[in-house]
């Protein structure tokens, strides 16, 4: 299974895409989503356009759609949220923006080295150093960021496989506090790597 934001090596035409040009169609497709998408049958392109996307970038279907496994709650949440406020088309709209957004972001994760995406992000930060940025500090905390998001993957995975295994039934509270805790771990582990070099400096 790929986890999500987990780089899928291959050769395909987005894979070859300086990592800018992928950073900066990604800003104008959440812009364009979050912009243009108004109505239910508006998600139709854009979800074409995804489809598109993953087919150019040769990513098979079921790793297309583990991307999306993470966030089902969080859209399950917000679309009953939206319903009950807002109606049925609204929850629509902002669901399939949101999940298409998630789905172009993994897109980005998983045909760009987490190496080479820092440096483009640390070129584009390049204007903001005369401003104070300490750019080198910021590329830190994102690849910390992508990092940490497989790994929570990777816990939740974990710990529902072995209540699978138990034959015990899904419950957020049991599934939520050895996700915490292992995440607490990791982070601890962290933050003593990063002392022992000095970045706490």
């Amino acid at each position: 299974m790929t986890m999500l934001g987990q780089y899928v090596p291959g050769f395909s035409l987005v894979h070859r895409m300086p990592p800018i040009a992928k950073l900066a169609i990604l800003v104008v497709v959440l812009l364009t989503m979050a912009i243009a998408v108004r109505e239910p049958w508006h998600l139709v392109p854009a979800a074409a356009l995804t489809v598109i996307a993953y087919g150019l970038s040769r990513i098979g279907p079921r790793a297309a759609l583990n991307q999306l496994r993470p966030a089902v709650w969080m859209l399950l949440f917000v679309g009953a949220f939206q319903w009950l406020f807002t109606g049925w088309q609204r929850a629509l709209v902002v669901c399939g923006v949101l999940g298409l957004s998630v789905a172009w972001a993994a897109l980005v994760s998983l045909t760009t080295r987490v190496l080479d995406m820092l440096d483009a992000i640390h070129t584009l930060l390049g204007p903001l150093r005369p401003f104070g940025v300490n750019t080198d500090r910021v590329g830190l905390v994102l690849a910390m960021t992508i990092r940490c998001i497989p790994l929570i993957s990777g816990l939740v995975a974990d710990v529902t496989e072995a209540r699978k295994a138990r034959g015990l039934g899904f419950s957020i509270r049991a599934l939520a506090v050895p996700v915490v805790i292992g995440a607490l771990r990791t982070a601890d582990a962290m933050g003593e790597a990063l002392a022992a070099r000095g970045v706490d400096d």
